[in-house]
Parts: structure tokens; sequence; C-alpha cells
């Protein structure tokens, strides 16, 4: 399973636990266990990114993918699947 997170100052449904940043999240699937189980890895993911700060500026600009993949956002399964808009890519 893969998810599409972005940052956002709106409707956020999740936020880092390390500077308070909010993100949008772009499911690959939807069953609620998978989520819940992705939610930890995301987790990860975003507490990751404050090795070089504690600021919301550590996360990146641009949605990025957990887990990471090298190929474009555009063409992830969270990006085609979560119906991610051109905004989160």
């Amino acid at each position: 399973m893969q998810v599409l997170v972005k940052s956002t100052d709106e409707r956020a449904e999740t936020h880092c636990i390390v500077c308070g940043q909010g993100f949008v999240m772009f499911w690959e699937r939807h069953s609620e266990a998978e989520r819940v189980a992705m939610l930890k890895d995301v987790d990860v993911a975003l507490k990751s990114h404050h090795y070089s700060g504690n600021s919301p500026a550590a996360h990146p600009d641009n949605g990025f993918l957990v887990p990471a993949w090298d190929g474009p956002v555009a063409a992830s399964g969270a990006a085609i699947l979560g119906n991610a808009p051109t905004w989160a890519l």
C-alpha cells in the first residue's frame, strides 16, 4: 500500500508530532485497517524530515510518497487511485 502525503494549512488529516504541520493524504487503498497501519509509517516519515531542523520547513514542498518510490509522484498508485489533485503532486 502507498499513500501520497501533502502539507496543508486547511482540513488536515494528520499532523507532524514534531512541528505540528498538517497534512492531507491520498490513499492507494481504502481499508480502515490498512490506513491505521500505514499511519504509523507516515508518522515515521514525517519525523525523519526533522533530522535537519524542527520547523515545518523541514517537510518537502511537494507531495511525497510513503513508502518512498523512485518514480514520478503523479504515476503512483496513491495519486491515481486516490484521485489526487494537481496541487498535491
